[in-house]
């Protein structure tokens, strides 16, 4: 029984990343008809999903795998970070997997991060709610000073780049 709600958690976990991929194919699609001149489909590209398919699936299987070990710091390590991990490695072992990835374009990779991103949010309005309104006060100022640090060393950057 165990083993069969296990298998079905990866399943359900498979196929909402494939749901994403689809959404990341259709992203490009819409750029490409807005830019020609953008990253193409191709069939490089569908190899590439398909690694960033199976570098999350290996991420989300050693996730589970590290709760057995009795390493709070490993147990507490996110799922992202060891797609990360992954995906450094298998990137690093071949040039090809590099150049499948980079078929797929970027900005049509970081839309279904985003909506999920944004789910997550909508879905802890609740908890935010409950807080105090002097949070508000803080993300001000950590927003606003996370910003201007990044323009003062992007300007910086560019002056010494002339």
């Amino acid at each position: 029984m165990e083993n069969n709600k296990s298998l079905n958690k990866y399943a359900h976990f498979g196929l909402v990343i494939v749901l994403s991929l689809v959404f990341i194919l259709f992203t490009q699609q819409v750029k490409l008809w807005k830019n020609p001149d953008s990253t193409p489909i191709q069939a490089l590209t569908f190899v590439g999903l398909g690694f960033l398919w199976l570098f999350s699936m290996l991420g989300i299987l050693i996730s589970d795998l590290t709760k057995k070990i009795k390493v709070q710091f490993i147990q507490d390590f996110p799922i992202l970070g060891w797609v990360s991990i992954v995906s450094i490695v298998f990137c690093l072992m071949s040039n090809y997997i590099v150049e499948a990835i980079l078929a797929v374009d970027f900005l049509s990779i970081t839309t279904p991060v985003l909506a999920f991103a944004g789910i997550s949010v909508a879905n802890q309005l609740v908890d935010l709610t409950k807080t105090s309104w002097k949070i508000l006060i803080v993300a001000i100022f950590v927003f606003s000073g996370a910003y201007l640090l990044t323009t003062i060393v992007a300007q910086f950057g560019l002056s010494i780049a002339g």
